[in-house]
């Protein structure tokens, strides 16, 4: 069965490389339309956008800081502008550990921007963009956990992990708000997944591999691991899902 996203508006945060870029990438294949953003590094986001209309579909790098109220509260907007049309699907993959810090060593400006950026851009987002779902009648909203959130994550990383955790109670609520409109709301919850700069840059080689020992299927996940994913949700295979959540990490976690 092949997954047809033709004539559909795919919209991803944090594309411009990694898990992000491996998504838009997958939803363009499927002939989507899609919408690349990136926070600093637009070299990467207009490399991904181009690799996408290599692909012989529309896409165009936006400049975008999730958590900042007023500019995401801009941003449908600016995409209809761009594109003719509202966004059907929606996945918000920003995000960031920022920093190991011990819970006792916490201060209340490291909190605010481990939640910002992984929980709050959140709600903005699809605050911002299920309004123009509803109008046209649906559509499908993936929400990026963790599988922090069910583990506590590691050293360092308590904030990080409640905030992915609030994540699923999220949007399980927010389905259930929106079910009515058509649209479906759904998660991913990656494990360790390599080939990305979280781990390059946050976990040492020896965890590392201590990490890896301890995953049933024997290695890490790829980006590709959860675009696959992504793109289950973003189509009519999951049209009878919603405020689910796939565990993508090789049997590390089992629910």
């Amino acid at each position: 069965m092949n997954i047809d996203l033709t004539g559909k508006l795919a919209l991803v945060t944090g594309s411009n490389a990694g898990i992000g870029r491996a998504i838009a990438l997958a939803l363009a294949s499927a002939g989507a339309d899609v919408a690349v953003t990136y926070m600093n590094r637009r070299e990467q986001g207009e490399e991904t956008a181009k690799a996408i209309r290599e692909k012989g579909v529309r896409s165009a790098a936006f400049q975008l800081d999730a958590s900042d109220a007023e500019r995401v509260a801009r941003f449908p907007a600016e995409i209809e502008e761009t594109f003719g049309r509202s966004v059907d699907v929606l996945v918000n993959n920003a995000g960031h550990l920022i920093g190991r810090v011990p819970s006792l060593d916490m201060t209340e400006a490291h909190y605010g921007k481990v939640m910002d950026v992984n929980f709050k851009s959140c709600v903005l987002m699809c605050a911002a963009f299920g309004k123009g779902m509803r109008e046209k009648g649906g559509g499908s909203i993936v929400n990026m956990t963790s599988v922090a959130a069910h583990n506590g994550g590691g050293a360092g990383a308590a904030v990080y992990a409640g905030a992915k955790a609030a994540m699923i109670a999220y949007s399980k609520g927010l389905a259930k708000e929106v079910a009515g409109a058509g649209i479906r709301v759904n998660l991913i919850s990656p494990g360790f997944i390599g080939q990305t700069a979280f781990h390059d840059t946050f976990t040492p080689e020896a965890a590392r591999k201590a990490t890896v020992q301890g995953i049933p299927l024997g290695r890490e996940g790829t980006p590709d691991d959860v675009a696959g994913a992504a793109l289950f949700f973003a189509s009519d295979l999951s049209s009878y899902i919603t405020g689910e959540t796939i565990e993508v990490n090789g049997g590390m976690f089992m629910r």
